[in-house]
């Protein structure tokens, strides 16, 4: 595993971590008419916090997206998921509550988990599949799967609308990563008019709008710690789904080192949920001011 592949993806794991708690300090005020509405980012553009939250979670983006272009995409995801410690720390800085066992516990799980999925795995790069079928399946199993989740949370109840939310966004999140790892290739083998050529960077782009608005969506209707952990869960497994599925990572498939990496990504999952709930996580509003309360100060 390259050095440099890690220190880029948890350095982006750090920024987007400490950007989402700022996004949700913010977000938490918005009017709930803007919900699931491009009106909600008209409103927070006009906060600082929220701007530098997304000023963050923008150059954690760019981070993965550099390591992405420099490892596999099935060694990067489970690297990002640990943006859920960084988001942690900041939270626990706000609320002074401290770790105790369950944050250990959890913190343990997401290392470890990540650490046995990495060793055990061994994700090493491979020519991308040609078969477009696959890549189209994988792809529209992905953002289906993400619109299904999403039109029932607008018809369930508001304590189940976030967890929905945060599941839609991580999975697009994961489409996300892996056709800006094929957009980062385009460039490299043809420059810039090769890769606008193709329909790629502009799903990134549609890709991470779409996202956006449904995580801010799920940040202002819920406490952070309802939507962040179905986000940090369903984005790694989306991601190595698709390096996988059709970018040509590859993962040693004996039988000890499946069940070491089904375990690991067991392990990410039960650390995430447990950080996630933990009581240092911002708890938000129960009821968001008026619109008027988001006009900087």
């Amino acid at each position: 595993m390259s050095v440099l592949v890690l220190v880029l993806a948890v350095s982006a794991a750090c920024c987007m971590g400490l950007g989402f708690v700022l996004q949700q300090n913010a977000a938490q005020r918005a009017p709930l008419g803007d919900f699931l509405s491009p009106r909600l980012l008209l409103d927070l553009v006009r906060v600082p916090r929220w701007l530098g939250g997304t000023g963050l979670v923008v150059a954690g983006m760019a981070l993965g997206a550099v390591a992405l272009g420099r490892g596999e995409l099935s060694l990067v995801e489970p690297l990002l998921a640990t943006n859920l410690l960084f988001a942690l720390a900041l939270s626990r800085r706000q609320t002074g509550r401290p770790l105790g066992r369950q944050g250990w516990a959890g913190l343990a799980l997401l290392a470890g988990g990540v650490t046995a999925f990495v060793v055990a795995g061994e994700p090493r790069g491979g020519a991308a599949l040609a078969d477009p079928l696959r890549h189209w399946l994988i792809i529209g199993l992905m953002t289906g799967s993400a619109l299904l989740l999403t039109a029932y949370a607008k018809r369930t109840r508001p304590g189940s609308a976030p967890v929905l939310l945060g599941l839609a966004a991580g999975l697009l999140y994961g489409v996300q990563d892996a056709l800006t790892r094929i957009s980062g290739e385009r460039f490299s083998a043809g420059g810039l008019i090769h890769l606008l050529s193709a329909w790629q960077p502009y799903a990134v782009l549609l890709i991470g709008v779409t996202a956006l608005i449904l995580v801010q969506s799920a940040f202002e209707t819920a406490p952070l710690r309802m939507s962040l952990p179905a986000l940090t869960a369903a984005q790694p497994l989306a991601g190595i789904a698709c390096g996988v599925g059709f970018l040509g990572d590859r993962l040693r498939t004996d039988a000890g080192a499946l069940a070491w990496e089904a375990g690991g990504l067991a392990a990410v999952v039960g650390g995430i949920v447990l950080l996630g709930l933990h009581p240092a996580m911002p708890r938000g509003t129960a009821h968001p001011p008026p619109a008027r309360d988001l006009q900087p100060r």
